[in-house]
């Protein structure tokens, strides 16, 4: 796939840069996984945190203040987005990080609606299938930009249908929501994983690969929570 750049050293030096290109890409991914897992971590440290301290859930969850919490990290995300090309490096870190525990603090309510049990089931699932899925994305020598394409008309329209299912409460919706999300978050992981790889062939600077890396691993942050919440819709053991 990246033949195609030029390589102005011949013949020996096209081994030395593929070579060295390959490193840094193995190590730019690296860093992309590093900061999503180390997201999802604190999503979950900040979801357990509040779900167990009634003190912090009782007058957020119970109260239309839900609804700023729910929504907030739209917010982040529009600004992660908009502004990623003018926030220096840390600060597009600090963002990720704060973006992160504002998901925790929405998520929060899985605690109270799951068993522990079914949360850690589905979670190790959502892991095996994002693992499985993105390693293909980053080894498939298929270019995945048409299916990337059709995936993300197919996000529009959960995100149309789930707004309307807020309003109307059905449980049908629901669940066709939730099958057709487990269909495209999967495909968006492998589309996003390959879409970072090229991302990184056309990028050079330290402080731009690492941008790059933290917008990377919003993307996949993004996929494996949607993908764990649309599980755990369909599979989740709700309390009693």
């Amino acid at each position: 796939m990246f033949n195609q750049y030029p390589n102005q050293y011949g013949a020996a030096g096209r081994t030395i840069d593929r070579a060295a290109f390959d490193a840094g890409l193995r190590q730019h991914m690296l860093r992309v996984y590093n900061f999503m897992t180390l997201g999802l971590v604190l999503t979950g440290v900040v979801a357990l945190l509040v779900a167990s301290t009634p003190a912090l859930y009782v007058p957020i969850f119970t109260t239309p203040l839900k609804w700023v919490v729910m929504l907030a990290p739209l917010a982040f995300i529009f600004v992660l987005s908009w502004r990623f090309d003018r926030m220096s490096a840390s600060a597009l870190q600090g963002t990720f990080w704060a973006f992160c525990a504002v998901m925790g603090l929405s998520m929060a309510s899985i605690f109270l609606v799951f068993t522990d049990a079914s949360i850690a089931r589905v979670f190790f699932i959502t892991a095996a299938m994002f693992a499985g899925t993105s390693l293909w994305g980053y080894t498939t020598k298929a270019d995945l930009s048409r299916m990337g394409s059709f995936m993300m008309m197919g996000l529009i329209g959960i995100v149309i249908a789930s707004l309307v299912n807020i309003f109307v409460g059905s449980s049908a919706l629901q669940f066709a929501i939730s099958v057709i999300g487990v269909v495209v978050f999967t495909g968006l992981t492998a589309w996003d994983t390959q879409r970072i790889k090229e991302e990184y062939a056309e990028h050079h600077g330290s402080d731009t690969n690492t941008k790059l890396a933290v917008m990377g691993a919003l993307s996949l942050y993004l996929n494996f929570v949607n993908l764990f919440q649309m599980l755990l819709h369909l599979m989740g053991q709700r309390e009693e």
